[in-house]
């Protein structure tokens, strides 16, 4: 392997997502050889809270690797080699308006599908936007490796308004999933597994799940699904989750996969498909929002500031983000040309052979140091593909609304969510989001 270093921008370093990036990028430096790791965020107080904590457990790792935490976009992106974004535009407290307004009215109130999706994504769009023009105008032969939610809508607008950027899209839900497959099927690590998966951002189906000698393991997980979801039997909410909801998730799988046996569902299509259950076991007064900011927010701040005032990492309870051995591996390939097979949000153009080849389709693809291939897919079923249209018209809708300032596309994009159940409500939800985003989104007329 090369003897070269990288630099590494995260940008979001007010994240609390942010150490345990830094604790995976450190776990893995045999693999991308780091000689600079930096932090940018506009919010100085935010990362601040972070950033002497991360320092301290960079030069306990390696004390070569220069650190810095910066609000200062030229700081941050000169002479860096990827750039990992997982930017939040009005975090958590404009996440909590998202999820409450929906709930209001009797619909989804979730972070990235429905309507609390096209409002975060009316934030987000502009923000990343912004950190491409740094990324290139600083170091432009930098890869940015976006992370940022909502990433469907995200995606599309990168496509639109940055075509020829160095970004490539990726989201680690599925990775989530697979480590959980994974489990079910018997393998010891879910990169045992060749998949093959299509669909749209939170939004897909496995179709084929084999292992390193060609053996198809699809029916054997679409047996267990029907009977336990993504459980395993007599598992309980002891398994490997955050919280009882992500349990809940997982368990209803079941019923994803029995309205389409021959697929194995991405477990966010209960927002879509069952979006009265969700509303009706969801607390309009207390989402996931109130509880990621009790719960991790809290958690994370605090173990920082211990650090900090420790002066030392041993003994940490801050542990490395499986989800994000991802971003080592998609940097890895990248750097190193490992034609690394993986999940990535890309241009259809063919791929999916019955579907708009504008889209922004989540498919596995083969990277390597010139980019991404994406793999053909074929034809796609009518029940999928009537379900993918309509959701890529509300991300289309979402970025045509931003672009150009219109209030009726973003009316129209909410009522044409499935999540949402008429144009009326739709009206109430978009004249409430905009009192909501004053400082965020573009003036809609």
């Amino acid at each position: 392997m090369s003897e070269k270093k990288f630099s590494v921008v995260i940008a979001g370093g007010g994240s609390t997502y942010t150490p345990e990036i830094i604790l995976m990028l450190l776990d893995n430096l045999d693999r991308l050889p780091l000689r600079a790791i930096k932090l940018y965020d506009n919010d100085e107080e935010r990362q601040g809270r972070l950033a002497e904590a991360c320092g301290i457990i960079v030069k306990e790792k390696d004390p070569n690797i220069e650190f810095t935490a910066t609000t200062d976009p030229e700081t941050a992106y000169t002479d860096v080699d990827f750039c990992l974004a997982h930017i939040r535009v009005g975090q958590l407290p404009m996440r909590e308006k998202d999820e409450k307004i929906p709930l209001k009215y009797g619909v989804v109130g979730q972070e990235t599908c429905g309507p609390g999706g096209i409002a975060y994504g009316m934030r987000s769009i502009p923000g990343v936007l912004e950190n491409i023009e740094y990324m290139e105008k600083y170091s432009p032969n930098c890869w940015m490796l976006n992370y940022s939610n909502p990433a469907a809508i995200v995606a599309e607008a990168c496509r639109r308004f940055k075509p020829n950027a160095r970004v490539i899209n990726i989201c680690d839900m599925p990775i989530g999933m697979e480590n959980n497959i994974a489990k079910i099927l018997g393998f010891n690590d879910r990169k045992e597994m060749t998949v093959r998966y299509f669909g749209l951002n939170h939004f897909g189906w496995w179709t084929s799940i084999k292992d390193k000698d060609g053996n198809e393991y699809i029916d054997k997980l679409l047996e267990h699904q029907l009977k336990y979801g993504n459980t395993l039997p007599d598992e309980g909410n002891n398994g490997d989750y955050t919280d009882n909801s992500w349990y809940e998730t997982a368990k209803k799988v079941k019923d994803l996969t029995a309205l389409d046996p021959t697929m194995a569902p991405n477990s966010y299509f209960q927002y879509y498909l069952f979006g009265d259950d969700m509303v009706a076991h969801t607390n309009p007064e207390y989402t996931r929002a109130n509880q990621v900011m009790d719960g991790r927010e809290k958690r994370v701040f605090g173990e920082c500031a211990r650090i900090a005032e420790a002066g030392t990492a041993e003994g940490t309870s801050l542990e490395i983000g499986i989800h994000a051995s991802f971003i080592v591996d998609l940097a890895t390939a990248l750097a190193f040309n490992t034609h690394e097979r993986m999940l990535l949000i890309v241009r259809n153009n063919g791929a999916i052979e019955n579907f708009d080849k504008d889209a922004m389709v989540e498919i596995p693809c083969i990277v390597g140091k010139d980019g991404y291939e994406p793999i053909t897919i074929g034809t796609i079923p009518t029940f999928q593909k009537g379900l993918m249209e309509e959701q890529v018209a509300v991300e289309k809708l979402t970025v045509d609304a931003y672009e150009q300032g219109s209030y009726h596309k973003l009316w129209q994009a909410l009522t044409l969510s499935k999540t949402v159940p008429s144009a009326n409500v739709a009206k109430k939800i978009l004249d409430d989001y905009i009192e909501a985003n004053k400082e965020y989104w573009p003036e809609l007329k």
